[in-house]
Order: structure tokens, then C-alpha cells, then sequence
């Protein structure tokens, strides 16, 4: 078979290193349990349960990668996937790096998803892959946003009146989600090039002057930051077993 005629391979990178402040003391963010599960095996499961995902790479805590393989090894996985645990990074854009360089050959589309949105349903996941394979060079999943957005000036004092410079056209802006898929080169080039510190890797791809494009998001695919997240994620959890059987 040759290389234009040889489908393309999908790989998922989960970086899982974060600690979670925000969510107080205790295990790391993506270790913390949900209906009894922790995070991190939500999310494997939601990304393995899209059919062309055929490869998952966690990316754990830098001294926590043997309990996270063992966490892995606990659980029930789909069998069609395979999945590898390495040892990350200080920051998010260090361990994305570590999962992408772990990668073995003849995977040539990427996933990169928040551990903290365990919950993403799969027809995202699917819609992401193939924007992916449609040419787009990096396809991240967004909703519109439901509240008005202010652009002001940052007060030196934490909880000091800060002035609104402007209010942006609530019509173009929307608010990201992950999987972000990416054309494994593209994304690789820009994790060699960007060194600014940067909060997703679509916005890498961009300053390289790629394009981005965004596709449909759910609004299960929210992040699992404050513990008022983690209530609504085990309501979430309770409405699929009654309607799904999930």
C-alpha cells in the first residue's frame, strides 16, 4: 500500500502531570474520582471509545508514571487500543512535547486532550479526527459563548475594580474545548518553534501561521476545574446510567 493510499492513524496524547490546585488538597486533578472512577480513566475511555483512535499516550506526573500504568492496568480498557503511560514534563507544554516524542512511527493525525474533561462525548471526538483528515491542519472543538465578554484593564490588587477597554462581538469568539486535532508534522514543527508559554496547542499551530479551524464542541466537554465542576460531572455520570446505561 502506498503512502497516499495508506489511511491515516490516529493517536491520542493525554497529559495528566497537572496537580489541580483549584480543587484544594488531595490526589492530582486527574487521579480524583468521579461516580468512583478516577478523571483520567473517563477520559482514556472517551477518547479509545472512538474507533480511530488506536493509540493513547498518558502523560503522568514526572515521579508517578509507574502508578499511573497501574491505574490503567486496573481498569477495563477497550482492547482495541493501545495505550502507553511516560513520564512528563514541569509544565503542560513540556509533557505534550514528552507524549509526542514517545510516539512510534505510522501515526500521522494527533489528539491532545484535557485529562480535566473527562466526559467528552465520542461524536466530538470523531468530528475532530475527521476535520483532520478532510486537510485541516489543526480542528479544535468550540461552543459559542452564552455570556457577554469584557476586555479590562488587570488590577495590581486581586479583587480591585478593574476598567472595562471593550467589549468584544460575542458572535465571533468561542470558547475551545479539547480533543484539538492536528496533522502530527504540524504539530510536532510547532512544538519546536513556539517557546512562548501558551494555554492550548492550537494556538502554537497558529503562531506558525497555520490554520486553524474549529468544529462543534459539546457542552459535556467541559473542564473539571472547581469542586462545583466535579458536582455537575457526577450529575452528568447519573443522567447517562439512567438514559444510556453508560
Amino acid at each position: 500500500m502506498s503512502d497516499d493510499s495508506r489511511p491515516s492513524r490516529t493517536a491520542a496524547v493525554i497529559p495528566a502531570a497537572g496537580r489541580g490546585v483549584r480543587l484544594g488538597p488531595g490526589a492530582p486533578k486527574a487521579l480524583r474520582a468521579l461516580n468512583g472512577t478516577p478523571m483520567l480513566i473517563h477520559a482514556v475511555r472517551a477518547l479509545a471509545a472512538s474507533r480511530a483512535v488506536s493509540l493513547v499516550v498518558v502523560v503522568a506526573p514526572p515521579d508517578g508514571a509507574a502508578e499511573v500504568k497501574s491505574l490503567l492496568d486496573a481498569y477495563a480498557l477497550p482492547e482495541r487500543t493501545d495505550f502507553l503511560v511516560v513520564p512528563g514534563g514541569q509544565s503542560r507544554q513540556e509533557s505534550v512535547k514528552l507524549g509526542l516524542d514517545a510516539l512510534p512511527p505510522g501515526y500521522d493525525i494527533v489528539l491532545v486532550h484535557d485529562a480535566a474533561r473527562p466526559l467528552v462525548p465520542v461524536d466530538t471526538v470523531d468530528a475532530v479526527i475527521e476535520a483532520v483528515r478532510a486537510g485541516a491542519p489543526a480542528v479544535v472543538p468550540a461552543l459559542p459563548l452564552a455570556d457577554t465578554v469584557k476586555e479590562v484593564e488587570p488590577a495590581e490588587t486581586p479583587g480591585a475594580p478593574e476598567p472595562v477597554v471593550a467589549t468584544p462581538a460575542r458572535a465571533r469568539l468561542r470558547a475551545v474545548q479539547t480533543p484539538q486535532g492536528f496533522d502530527r508534522e504540524i504539530l510536532l514543527r510547532a512544538h519546536e518553534t513556539v517557546t512562548d508559554n501558551v494555554t492550548d496547542d492550537a494556538s502554537m499551530v497558529e503562531q506558525l501561521g497555520e490554520q486553524v479551524v474549529v468544529v462543534p464542541g459539546h457542552e459535556e466537554a467541559f473542564k473539571v476545574t472547581r469542586p462545583l465542576d466535579l458536582v455537575l460531572a457526577e450529575a452528568v455520570l447519573a443522567r447517562r446510567r439512567l438514559t444510556d446505561g453508560f
